[in-house]
């Protein structure tokens, strides 16, 4: 079958999912699963494997741009990696135990033991789906976004573990090598450095993903940590935001190939449908188990509510450990398509569902909020715009510039708001007046005297993001000016409708500010 009518069949479907507001990639996995249902013989997968493995090693170090250590050591962060996996281990294979003593299903037919491994199998998330809608979402600096971002490292370590007992193979002697590479990290800077800003920058993300990959498992040791890793060490650095940037395209593209794969693995029968059932129904499972631990060592109920609809889902590490157990003949191969099946499914269901995540905070806050703990972590805002007129939501570049600007006449009246701990600690160090907090939140509302504010700016890179503030501030009846910046003509429309008073073209208004000051020169040319 030729590659550009996979990649057609692909692009109708993602485009036909996008039309009614879900993410392409589940167009991509519907397209995987029709491609190998009519022309499973004629596709050679190989194809999709490889650009499935470069796609999630680039994701891998471009979340380790965004990851920090001091995030992965919190207690949330362990706790909610380490508890709901050996919860989800006890209770699955309890589950399944009833069920292989109350049916003669003869896909339950295997030991205690094998049991637990599928329920360990299930206990993982998936880090494609869940770093995919944070990204899209600009919430991958949120409280809730790192939280489950350290999970997913913490449960990726787990994984390297449970491949290295399972292949009953240990790291090759020369992996106590690799702790060379955090020394190694000045030399790193050094070529981030000097590559530029043209292709040799996302040419030298290629090649530290890659290498790394390359050197972890010349080690013995799983590859993909190497490319997570190395990612962490230089997340620090000045060029990282814009490598990430750099390579967000590139890493989508070849993902693409890796929601192909999934539907490419095996074709199902009715029994693996029934067993597929039987799997999806342990997402709200792990979700209420999720939930239950954030809640008890001290996180608010927004953030763990947040957090547990993106963990809830299963992992692709769950089709490796099931493919080493079907390989070993432990279990029937119809697992394994039962769990790529569950995959795809608890892909579109939190997907679907975080969609709406926050509006269903809003609307179901009050039972919610009833199981938050007395003593909680303090993250509404520990420091709170005083006697701010205007609010600046979202300090990247766009926000910070419309500070500088607005701070020569308006002095302390204007205050920034971001999500992200660094940015507004750098901010802060530069002297500018920065509230820590997540504009979304909409108890951070409930601290602000909205009475004084007599503008907000909405400075976001996700025109859903700025939407969910709009709704946010609608229901404190705020009536003071909204406007935002965008970068596309049709998401301007569409925030004026949700409430915006003014939007901004992005692109628009760089060129006439450009050719204002171009003129102003001229004239000043001419002048002389």
């Amino acid at each position: 079958m030729d590659l550009y009518l996979i990649i057609l069949i692909a692009f109708i479907a993602g485009f036909a999912v996008k039309q009614i507001g879900l993410p392409p990639m589940l167009g991509y996995l519907f397209s995987g699963f029709v491609l190998f249902r009519f022309y499973g013989e004629q596709i050679d997968a190989s194809l999709f494997d490889v650009l499935a493995d470069l796609g999630i090693t680039l994701l891998l170090f471009t979340i380790g741009l965004k990851v920090k250590i001091k995030d992965l050591v919190s207690t949330p962060v362990l706790a909610g990696a380490i508890a709901p996996m050996g919860s989800i281990i006890v209770i699955i294979s309890g589950l399944f135990t009833l069920a292989s003593t109350a049916t003669a299903w003869l896909l339950f037919d295997v030991s205690i033991g094998m049991l637990a491994l599928i329920a360990f199998s299930l206990s993982f998330s998936s880090t494609i789906c869940i770093a995919k809608i944070f990204e899209e979402k600009g919430e991958l600096k949120t409280r809730h976004g790192k939280v489950s971002l350290g999970i997913l490292v913490i449960q990726d370590f787990a994984a390297v573990i449970f491949l290295v007992v399972a292949k009953g193979s240990i790291p090759e002697i020369w992996a106590i090598g690799l702790l060379l590479i955090i020394p190694g990290r000045i030399l790193i800077s050094e070529i981030l450095n000097r590559a530029g800003h043209a292709e040799l920058l996302p040419l030298a993300g290629f090649f530290l993903a890659l290498g790394c990959y390359s050197l972890f498992e010349f080690c013995g040791v799983k590859g993909d940590l190497g490319a997570l890793l190395v990612g962490m060490l230089i997340s620090g650095h000045p060029k990282s935001a814009e490598l990430y940037k750099s390579l967000m395209n590139f890493k989508d593209f070849f993902l693409i190939g890796f929601f192909l794969a999934i539907g490419f693995s095996a074709l199902p029968t009715g029994e693996t449908w029934l067993l597929t059932g039987l799997l999806v129904m342990m997402i709200p499972v792990k979700f209420v188990l999720f939930f239950s631990v954030l809640i008890l060592v001290g996180l608010r109920a927004r953030a763990a509510f947040l957090s547990s609809l993106a963990l809830m889902n299963f992992s692709e590490f769950g089709l490796i450990v099931l493919d080493i157990a079907t390989d070993k003949n432990w279990i029937s191969d119809q697992w394994l398509v039962a769990m790529a099946l569950s995959i795809s499914v608890s892909f579109i269901i939190t997907s679907v569902v975080f969609k709406f995540a926050h509006v269903m905070f809003v609307k179901y806050k009050p039972l919610i909020v009833f199981f938050e703990r007395k003593q909680t972590i303090t993250d509404i805002c520990t420091n709170p715009p005083i006697g701010a007129n205007v609010l600046i939501v979202g300090m990247g570049r766009v926000g910070s510039s419309s500070y500088d600007s607005l701070k020569i006449v308006l002095g302390n009246k204007v205050w920034g708001v971001d999500a992200d701990s660094d940015r507004a600690q750098s901010h802060k160090e530069a002297g500018r007046n920065v509230a820590l907090a997540d504009a979304e939140d909409g108890e951070f509302w409930g601290v602000i005297n909205l009475n004084e504010v007599k503008l907000i700016m909405l400075a976001l890179p996700s025109m859903e993001d700025m939407k969910n503030v709009i709704i946010q501030l609608k229901m404190k009846n705020y009536t003071g000016k909204i406007a935002a910046v965008t970068q596309y003509s049709d998401d301007a429309k569409k925030l004026e409708q949700y409430g915006a008073d003014t939007v901004f073209n992005y692109q628009k208004e760089v060129g006439q500010g450009f050719a204002q000051e171009s003129i102003a020169l001229l004239v000043h040319v001419d002048n002389q």
